[in-house]
This record gives C-alpha cells, sequence and structure tokens, in this order.
C-alpha cells in the first residue's frame, strides 16, 4: 500500500487539495466501465434532486385525477407521465422530490455513522488494550442484533423522523465500520511512516489522521459506496413499514406503503418508485465496485 500522507511542508490549501484529489478520482474511475455506469446512475439522480423545483411538472402534493393511469391526460393540459397515486397526486413529481428526501438523508447518515465508526476504530486499533477490549465487545453486543430489529427500536422509541433515522442509521452502522477500520488500524500502525511520526514526537491523534487515516481510504470508500446502498433501501424499508418521513412528504418507501394495497388494480403507483430505489442502490453497488477494481489496479 502507497504512503499517500501529506508533506507538512507543502503549502496547499485543505480546498485546492480536496479538488486535486476529486479529479483524481473521477480520472480513475473513468478506467473502469462498471464504475462509470454507476457514476452515471449517481449522478443523474443527484441532478434530479438538484433540480427538482424546475423538472418536476406538478406540485408533489397537488391532487388531481384518482388513479390516473401513466400517460392520460393531466387537467391542467399535461400528461400524467407516471400515472397519478390513490389520492391524485403526480407520480413522476413525487418521484423527482423524493429523490431530495433519499439523497440529503442517506448520506447525511452513512457520514455521521463513518465519523463515529472511523474515530472508535482509529482509537481501538491504534491505543490497543482495554480500550480495544471495551470498544470491541461494544461494538460485538450491538452488532449481535439483527440490524432492522434496532431500526425500528430506535424509531419506534424517539418517533418517526428525519433525525431520528440518522441516529438509528449512526447507531446501528458505526460498530460495523468500527471493526473495518480497525482492522486497517492494526495492520497501518506497524509501517515504516507511522514509526517515523512516532520517532518525530508527533502526537497520537496526529499520527491516526494524518499518517493512519489517509491510507486507509481505499477501502473505507468501497464500504462507504456499499453502505450508501444500503440506506438507502433502509430508509425505504422503513418508509414502507410506516417509519420513514411523516407525510405527506414524498418518500419512495412511503409512497410504496400507501399504495400497496393497491397494486394490482393501479400497479404504477408502487411499481415506479421501486425502481427508483432499485436504480439508486445499483448505481451506488457499481460504483463501489469500479473502486474496488480501480484499487485493485494500482
Amino acid at each position: 500500500m502507497r504512503d499517500t500522507t501529506i508533506d507538512p511542508d507543502r503549502r496547499r490549501s485543505p480546498l485546492a487539495a480536496a479538488a486535486g484529489e476529486l479529479g483524481r478520482g473521477f480520472a480513475l474511475i473513468g478506467e473502469s466501465p462498471v464504475g462509470v455506469v454507476g457514476l452515471a446512475l449517481v449522478l443523474f439522480w443527484v441532478a434530479v434532486a438538484v433540480l427538482a423545483p424546475v423538472i418536476a411538472p406538478y406540485p408533489p402534493n397537488a391532487q388531481y385525477l384518482p388513479f390516473a393511469p401513466p400517460g392520460s391526460a393531466h387537467p391542467d393540459g399535461g400528461l400524467f407521465w407516471l400515472g397519478a397515486d390513490h389520492l391524485g397526486r403526480d407520480v413522476l413529481s413525487r418521484i423527482i422530490w423524493g429523490a431530495r428526501t433519499v439523497l440529503i438523508f442517506a448520506p447525511l447518515a452513512t457520514g455521521a455513522a463513518f465519523v463515529v465508526g472511523v474515530g472508535l476504530g482509529l482509537v481501538a486499533g491504534y491505543q490497543r488494550g482495554w480500550i480495544d477490549d471495551l470498544l470491541s465487545r461494544i461494538g460485538d453486543l450491538i452488532l449481535s442484533f439483527p440490524v432492522l430489529v434496532l431500526y425500528v427500536v430506535v424509531i419506534t422509541t424517539f418517533g418517526a423522523s428525519a433525525i431520528n433515522i440518522v441516529i438509528a442509521v449512526t447507531f446501528a452502522s458505526a460498530p460495523g465500520i468500527m471493526r473495518i477500520v480497525r482492522g486497517l488500524t492494526l495492520d497501518l500502525r506497524n509501517r515504516d511512516y507511522v514509526a517515523a511520526a512516532q520517532t518525530r514526537g508527533e502526537s497520537a491523534w496526529f499520527i491516526m489522521v494524518r499518517e493512519i487515516l489517509p491510507n486507509a481510504r481505499g477501502p473505507m470508500i468501497v464500504d462507504a459506496c456499499l453502505r450508501l446502498g444500503y440506506v438507502i433501501i433502509t430508509i425505504g424499508v422503513l418508509g414502507f413499514l410506516g417509519l420513514g418521513l411523516p407525510p405527506p412528504d414524498p418518500d419512495w418507501g412511503g409512497m410504496i406503503n400507501e399504495t400497496r394495497g393497491m397494486a394490482l388494480y393501479a400497479p404504477h403507483m408502487s411499481v415506479f418508485p421501486c425502481l427508483a430505489i432499485s436504480s439508486l442502490v445499483l448505481g451506488f453497488n457499481l460504483l463501489a465496485d469500479g473502486v474496488r477494481e480501480v484499487a485493485m489496479r494500482e
């Protein structure tokens, strides 16, 4: 594994360094056809979420003609491109606005889980001893429960809301991330550049953040892409169970939940939200495969 630590003498702003790394990352992904397809799917939904106020044909909660089939005429002179639901709301508009919900809360929940999991994993792997034993046992205890049960327990305890979804995902996902980062840290802490930093008298936090963390980023990026897909499915499942965002906010899982009893009569109300979830999860999974493929080449 290459030493990607930052030379302290290099006078380069964090923003410029981040931009350079991002550009290099896109260039590397371009070498993987699978990664390109995954990135294209993800960027498509990101564009949909960002441009939702512009491209959504109608307000997401406006009610028109219940059960209107796809392609039918709209009272305002347009079309119900993907039909209308049982309340007469345009399915396409709700899917477009629902992309915002997914692409805000899924990265937010995943990011919070990574902040907690990476921090604990670095400490456990570098410090070892009783700290490692304590954190590992707590993590094992949490991981012993089925993930869906943890989500349901947290959300039913604190109530269904966006912030509680983030808390539930963080609580359930952080131990798994901690385990991965701990394993990477146990390997990297014995490298020569870590020994050199210790010889210079650098603090433990400096070594963990500036020496170990950058060299562990490859597996962490792959895990983040895969975990984003899992979190998107989780948000959809919670919405399907009635534990997602409170109505009438557009939520892909909630859209399926509201119309599941009418799926045989008007399948378009459930099929299109399912396709939206599947395509976005597929995008993140293919992107993770592309990152893994590029990392193996290096």
